[in-house]
């Protein structure tokens, strides 16, 4: 099946252009474009897309608060943030918000749909300019409740950039039981994206930033 994709941005030219690139791959569908943040979250409602694109600097809604109405109202979507703008605390909303990813638009067209294709397997990806501001700005929790050995395996293992179908075949458990081991992390450690739990645990030093399969 191919991976669904809802391109946001202002400027019809990038979308028109993202469009023609995406269109090329034979894993990817567009199923939908917006031109704001609420036409994006209205979308996203309708169309359930498996990934999103989306821009930050969006009239009407900005991208980050769209990015968190889609993440809280449909969790199975993916976000990754689009965007030129590279200021820490831009990047650092996008993430709390809910994206998986944070690329920047020069990024080259291999790289994007790298991310793409790592987002719908839930793979945390980031360049390596966010992920450096990241780790400077992530804050450990206050309180942060116990994990299970087994939640510590898998939050290591996300946090190295591994796919939940990886993580499962890494820990001979399914992927559905992956899917709920995040989300009970997510809430354990009061995160609201795979990407923040990921950056928690650099933060604690059980992953470096170093492995590339975390950094794009």
């Amino acid at each position: 099946m191919s991976i669904r994709v809802l391109v946001v941005d202002d400027h019809a030219v990038v979308r028109q252009g993202l469009r023609i690139f995406l269109d090329m791959d034979a894993d990817i569908t567009i199923v939908g474009e917006a031109a704001d943040g609420a036409a994006a979250v209205e979308l996203a409602r309708k169309l359930r897309p498996d990934v999103v694109l989306m821009d930050l600097l969006l009239p009407v809604m900005d991208g980050v608060t769209a990015t968190n109405s889609i993440r809280q109202e449909l969790p199975d979507t993916e976000v990754i943030a689009l965007t030129s703008v590279l200021e820490s605390a831009s990047v650092f909303r996008a993430v709390q918000a809910g994206a998986i990813g944070y690329l920047l638009k020069d990024t080259d067209a291999p790289r994007l749909l790298q991310a793409i294709k790592a987002a719908a397997a839930g793979q945390v990806q980031l360049s390596p300019e966010a992920a450096a501001v990241l780790v400077r700005e992530v804050r450990t929790p206050r309180n942060p409740q116990y994990l299970t050995e087994r939640e510590n395996d898998v939050l290591g293992l996300l946090a190295e950039g591994l796919a939940n179908k990886e993580i499962a075949h890494t820990l001979q458990i399914s992927e559905t039981t992956v899917k709920s081991h995040v989300k009970n992390i997510m809430q354990k450690l009061d995160v609201t994206s795979r990407t923040q739990a990921a950056l928690y645990a650099v933060r604690l030093g059980l992953v470096h930033l170093s492995n590339q399969k975390l950094l794009l």
